[in-house]
């Protein structure tokens, strides 16, 4: 009787082991060279159904005709979108309410009595979300391209978005001397690695932080040559959670023969590297300085507002909403004329990557 309770055990285990493999036929798809490992590979039998949670809204109705009066003219204290005119703004807003807050309709962000003022925090966030997202579709077409974004991309139909992340705790009474120095502490942001839960904040918060890069110019350390095993992790982490948030492995981007090198890299690299950039900007000059104005329940357990990261736009797939552009229905949020936005896209130059054709 133990016997067969053992090997029912074992034969369970192993089905349980399997199934986390993925069962089903393979497709692979090529990215470079032949022999260097350059391959994606999908379940052919997967499910095709599509996530809900990638499926684009229609428009809230047909977008209004050019011209008219403008809606800094026809509404008070329109600080951003007083450019377009007043039936475009309507139109506008009444799609940002279906992203945003469906349930909760315009009182999410304004007082029905006044709906000029300034008093509910969640519209002072608003208008600053406003001004980033014409930024990033302005000044960062070097990652979002002529897709670009809307509100909908990060938010999906809740008022917070479901992927964000904050700075974690900094004391674990859990452990012998209570505190774990953020190492050996799996959590999502890093895709579950046992990395700093830390590391992966100094590359996407400080716009002038520099690049995530640790290729070593030596065997020891020196001034020039401030490589370490630790900011080897920090990246390595960064990694993990890109790879998690794309839904790709590494070689999307990089060339498995020289992993550092960009002259053999796919053409994802740098729209991977300017997408890591990007995010920096929004953290460091959109969201971290409205940390007054949040209340303390959307505010991280140190204190400091949840901000984006890759996950927060594309959930899981390498293009967010399948790469269907939904700025084309919505102008105002892509601006041709002067603007004032935050900050613009960093002049730094990126090593270009050469297009890897399969031979």
């Amino acid at each position: 009787m133990r016997t067969s309770i053992l090997r029912l055990g074992a034969v369970l285990a192993g089905a349980a082991l399997l199934s986390a493999c993925q069962l089903g036929t393979k497709s692979a798809e090529q990215y470079g060279y032949r022999g260097t490992g350059m391959d994606q590979i999908n379940v052919a039998s997967a499910k095709k159904t599509l996530d809900p949670v990638h499926v684009v809204p229609p428009p809230p109705y047909d977008p209004p005709k050019p011209g008219g009066k403008p809606a800094r003219e026809a509404y008070q204290n329109v600080q951003v979108l007083g450019d377009i005119s007043e039936d475009e703004f309507s139109y506008t807003m009444a799609a940002i309410t279906q992203w945003i807050a469906p349930e909760q309709g315009c009182n999410y962000c304004h007082n029905p009595a006044n709906m000029a003022s300034d008093e509910v925090y969640t519209k002072v966030v608003a208008r600053r979300m406003l001004q980033m997202t014409r930024g990033i579709n302005t000044s960062w077409k070097s990652h979002v391209k002529q897709t670009g974004v809307t509100c909908y991309t990060c938010h999906r139909g809740q008022a917070v978005p479901a992927a964000n992340w904050a700075l974690p705790a900094a004391g674990n009474p859990n452990t012998i001397i209570g505190n774990r120095f953020n190492q050996n502490n799996p959590v999502d942001s890093v895709a579950y690695a046992s990395l700093p839960t830390t590391g992966m904040a100094k590359y996407l918060i400080d716009p002038s932080a520099p690049a995530a890069r640790v290729n070593s110019k030596g065997s020891h350390p020196s001034a020039a040559n401030k490589a370490s095993v630790m900011e080897a992790e920090s990246v390595y982490g960064l990694m993990m959670h890109t790879s998690s948030a794309l839904g790709v492995n590494c070689t999307f981007c990089h060339n498995a023969d020289s992993l550092q090198s960009w002259n053999v890299s796919t053409p994802k690299r740098p729209l991977a590297w300017y997408g890591i950039q990007m995010v920096k900007d929004v953290n460091g000059n959109y969201i971290t300085p409205l940390k007054s104005v949040f209340p303390k329940h959307r505010l991280g357990p140190m204190g400091d507002p949840l901000k984006v990261n890759c996950a927060t736009c594309h959930r899981g797939i390498n293009k967010p909403l399948n790469g269907v552009s939904m700025v084309k229905d919505y102008p105002a949020l892509r601006p041709t004329g002067p603007m004032v936005t935050a900050a613009a896209a960093p002049a730094a130059a990126v090593p270009s990557a050469a297009a890897t054709k399969t031979p």
